[in-house]
């Protein structure tokens, strides 16, 4: 651990390239997150998920992907189970939120079984933005509801169902990317909401779950915090808002790098990230020459960051509950009334 650099990297397919096993061996990254183009089977990601900790000599290392469910899932038919956005949750029963809150943690200790089956041991869920009408579609059926409350709520069953299943949550996009109107992948989103009314609607949910382990930065310019950064390379919004109105004192890492909402050189990028308050940069893509930029501005985790990682590896729960996955499923599966079956 106190060898990592402050990074979580992506790498190129289904396997690691020689190129890419010495590059991760030289530089040892925190962690890894796969994407849809780093999924095969069953077999090939238990093998790449493998080869990724033997680079970095860490039998633990964080190994992250988006399995949220819907629109955003990496893990597809037909090796894998479909799961719903994270808004069918929400809608499930309307008049008893019990019910709600039981079946998004299913719905997440089912998916936790998935990944830990494959070797991956964090999922990035749960999205505790609230969804503002107005808003860019990029959140849509992703919220879990349209209020603060709601979201909170089984943000936090979602957060309890991984745990439970071995697999560590990442609370996203703290402060909240709600009310941003436009795309972050694509361009920088301006919020023009006065601090109050972000305070006490867009960021409540994320100072509600600001136990849980991991959260990871909106691309998003809040004007009543910084007029000129977004959040992830905000001292500002990261000091005054993540760390301090909100409480949030686990692992803090910047959304993807590589998104257009970012200005400058990747190098700059990663630099300007740590310096405001960041613990780690993530890069997604898997682009060598992008990574090499990224990691000539990144160094060792620093003492707070390293704190904070060995923290978050202490919640990895190394036996997970008992559980009967195809009695789970089927009990999932009438919920729905079959809708997300097969």
């Amino acid at each position: 651990m106190s060898t990592s650099s402050a990074a979580i990297l992506g790498c190129a397919g289904t396997v690691l390239s020689a190129e890419e096993a010495a590059f991760f061996r030289d530089v040892k990254p925190w962690g890894f997150i796969l994407f849809k183009r780093n999924i095969d089977t069953p077999d090939q990601v238990r093998k790449l998920t493998s080869a990724l900790r033997e680079t970095v000599g860490r039998p633990d290392a964080p190994i992250l992907i988006d399995q949220e469910g819907g629109r955003v899932a990496r893990l597809q038919s037909p090796h894998w189970a479909k799961y719903p956005p994270g808004r069918a949750y929400g809608e499930l029963v309307a008049n008893d939120p019990l019910v709600a809150r039981e079946i998004t943690r299913l719905g997440a200790r089912l998916i936790a079984h998935d990944l830990t089956s494959l070797g991956i041991n964090v999922d990035c869920v749960p999205v505790l933005d609230v969804p503002d009408p107005k808003g860019h579609e990029i959140i849509g059926d992703r919220a879990y509801g349209d209020t603060p409350e709601q979201v909170a709520t089984l943000g936090r069953a979602a957060a309890e169902g991984l745990l439970a299943g071995g697999v560590l949550p990442i609370i996203k996009h703290i402060p909240g990317h709600g009310r941003a109107m436009s795309d972050s992948h694509l361009e920088l989103p301006v919020v023009k909401a006065k601090l109050a009314e972000l305070d006490a609607r867009d960021f409540a949910p994320f100072r509600v779950l600001s136990d849980m382990p991991m959260a990871m930065t909106a691309h998003v310019v809040y004007t009543a915090i910084d007029r000129r950064r977004p959040a992830t390379t905000s001292k500002k919004a990261i000091k005054q808002v993540i760390r301090g109105s909100l409480g949030f004192d686990g692992l803090l890492m910047s959304d993807d790098l590589s998104m257009k909402a970012l200005s400058g050189d990747f190098k700059q990028r990663a630099k300007d990230s740590l310096s405001a308050g960041c613990d780690v940069v993530l890069h997604c893509n898997g682009d060598m020459d992008e990574m090499k930029a990224v990691m000539a501005g990144v160094g060792k985790l620093s003492k707070e960051a390293r704190r904070r990682a060995q923290a978050v590896m202490g919640r990895l729960v190394r036996v997970p509950e008992p559980f009967d996955p195809i009695e789970a499923r089927a009990r999932f599966d009438a919920a729905f009334d079959g809708r997300y079956a097969g």
